[in-house]
């Protein structure tokens, strides 16, 4: 192990004995028992969002919401719709209102990963989206895995961001197995004739110009069993219970519509989600020859001299930038036939 893995692995575990906390030492031994049981690392593909930090700042760059955009410029239209908002809800000043608007128009033209707007840096940001997976698939969720105090199965509005604010900071405090993965992610790339060559060649550069990596908090998914892959099922969710409410609801809501399924099919799924409702924290569920599961997902963002990771040229696109929004002027006024 090179000198400054080990300092840096030495600086974790000397922080873990002088916290001294029991909860904790718990998590690692359970991050402990997962390298084992599950010691692949399943790699899924990127994943985009925004970051922003003051201009000319010293402190960490932060996100602004979810990093699970599919593509770059949905990132960017992201951004587009904030600017816009904020243009809107936010300033009263017309010169403020009139730069915010230039950048939206900018964005509605280019793709355009990175602005400078009211003493505020923004920057669509590209990350990389695994799981851990062992011999009987993917890692479900830890015993110390955060649940909700209420674990409630009643519809309810979209659960609340967990990386909003989060600190892109490589010196983040962490534990001793985080650190650890978070260390040997470093040398990461994409290998394999079946990548392109563009797109591997983007990666090897990554690991040049953004050598430090960023671990940003847990999430939790729903995948079903392909033969010997698994595919997701639905968005990422910030606790295990909200990833279990979700295949409870696709079960008996979403997909019976979507799919057409008839009434035997139907009440299948019924019983199966009702079954696996009963069974408390259960994680994986069978229904007509057909297992899903809810898995652990994880996410790093590498950083740079200048802060997170842009996207790269490979990364592939679907759409392109497009007006989202009425047009407004500086006064705030919105014309729909503009």
């Amino acid at each position: 192990m090179p000198d400054d893995w080990k300092r840096q692995i030495d600086a974790l575990h000397s922080e873990l004995v002088r916290r001294d906390d029991p909860a904790a030492w718990v998590s690692e031994a359970d991050a402990v028992d997962a390298s084992y049981r599950y010691p692949q690392l399943a790699v899924r593909g990127p994943v985009f969002g925004l970051a922003s930090r003051a201009a000319g700042g010293d402190e960490p760059w932060r996100l602004l919401g979810d990093v699970m955009e599919g593509t770059p410029q949905q990132a960017r239209d992201g951004l587009n719709s904030l600017l816009w908002f904020m243009a809107k809800d936010s300033v009263d000043d017309r010169e403020q209102r009139c730069a915010l608007l230039a950048s939206v128009a900018r964005l509605e033209r280019e793709p355009v990963d990175e602005l400078t707007v009211l003493g505020t840096r923004y920057r669509v940001i590209r990350g990389d989206e695994f799981a851990r997976a062992g011999a009987d698939g993917l890692e479900p969720p830890r015993p110390t895995d955060p649940e909700p105090a209420h674990a409630s199965w009643d519809d309810r509005p979209s659960p609340s961001s967990h990386d909003e604010g989060f600190a892109l900071d490589p010196a983040r405090a962490g534990g001793l197995m985080a650190g650890a993965l978070r260390i040997a992610l470093r040398g990461f790339t994409y290998t394999g004739g079946h990548f392109p060559a563009a797109f591997r060649e983007d990666s090897e550069r990554a690991v040049r110009d953004y050598p430090e990596v960023v671990l940003l908090p847990v999430t939790f998914g729903v995948a079903e069993r392909k033969g010997e892959r698994w595919r997701p099922r639905g968005a990422l969710m910030p606790t295990p219970h909200d990833a279990r409410r979700l295949l409870v609801h696709g079960m008996t809501e979403i997909w019976p519509l979507v799919h057409e399924y008839d009434d035997d099919e139907r009440a299948d799924f019924a019983r199966a989600a009702a079954e696996f409702k009963a069974a408390g924290r259960a994680n994986e569920v069978t229904v007509r020859d057909r297992c899903f599961r809810v898995c652990r997902v994880e996410r790093m963002v590498r950083i740079g001299a200048d802060g997170p990771e842009a996207a790269r040229p490979s990364d592939v696109e679907t759409t392109e930038p497009m007006k989202l929004h009425p047009t407004m002027d500086e006064d705030g006024v919105i014309h729909y036939d503009a």
